[in-house]
């Protein structure tokens, strides 16, 4: 099924002068200055904290001196048209600001493919980039969409991303998801020098009747006492992690905290849907 791009502008959807497979493909398209995210639909024309999404969208052009002024109805309005129209039913879609352009949306969308059961069931390998922290890593924006393609092309085989660490060695955040470590009984992540996550937000929800929370980074010397971890993305949810560079967490499944912490979400999620 092809992906679908249309411009939203004062004068409506507008066809772009561009095609693409994939909203990754449409990356190259897009402009290296400007702000964007990325969510994906439920039974078709639900979403799940779009607000939240979108809230962010006008803080990461704040951060990035866009002047971004977002009539949220019409947007909401131009995606249910594009998505009802489209017929693929769960979509998986972009919202791109360009910084030259900021009256302008760039809409891109593409079927909804859900996460793999061998990589919910099974957990992922993952690896570490010393020295690697984003710049203005609060802001979402184009260039980073940009410039992670080089790091994510240059994963080893078997590892499904790479965990962001600052020049002091804290594991920060992964290339496209905030990153969680489980350490004596403690749910540790990043609040500084990252992304803040909607999937995480939800995660800060319904981790306190679990565990406790705390908002600071594992570093990568506590890798090896590690119980274990995770990682989150809107439109994955929470991903098991079992192995960390070259070290196995646990008896190298997913544990019990985060199997129980992604069923917990699972359930928080379908009962917050809400239409476009």
């Amino acid at each position: 099924m092809p992906t679908i791009i249309r411009i939203l502008t004062t004068e409506g959807l507008q066809t772009a002068p561009y095609t693409a497979e994939s909203l990754a493909d449409a990356a190259q398209y897009e402009p290296h200055d400007g702000v964007y995210t990325v969510t994906n639909t439920y039974e078709r024309t639900k979403t799940l904290k779009l607000n939240a999404h979108l809230d962010r969208l006008e803080d990461s052009a704040a951060r990035a001196a866009i002047p971004l002024s977002l009539d949220r109805l019409r947007l909401r309005q131009a995606l249910r048209r594009m998505i009802v129209e489209s017929g693929y039913g769960d979509v998986r879609f972009r919202i791109t600001v360009p910084s030259a352009t900021p009256d302008q949306f760039i809409l891109t969308i593409e079927p909804y493919i859900p996460p793999s059961d061998v990589i919910v069931q099974h957990g992922i390998r993952v690896i570490t980039v010393a020295n690697s922290a984003r710049h203005n890593a609060a802001a979402k924006t184009t260039d980073w969409l940009h410039d992670r393609e080089a790091l994510e092309k240059s994963l080893p085989q078997g590892v499904y991303t790479a965990l962001l660490c600052d020049e002091a060695g804290y594991l920060l955040e992964g290339l496209s998801s905030n990153f969680y470590a489980i350490m004596n009984g403690e749910l540790r992540t990043a609040s500084a020098g990252v992304l803040p996550g909607i999937a995480q937000q939800i995660v800060f929800e319904v981790a306190p009747a679990l565990l406790s929370v705390r908002k600071d980074a594992v570093h990568h010397d506590d890798i090896p006492r590690l119980d274990e971890a995770f990682i989150t993305s809107s439109s994955r949810g929470i991903i098991p992690v079992i192995q960390i560079d070259d070290y196995v967490l646990g008896d190298g499944t997913p544990g019990a905290q985060t199997r129980r912490l992604r069923a917990t979400y699972q359930a928080w999620a379908q009962a917050h849907l809400e239409e476009l």
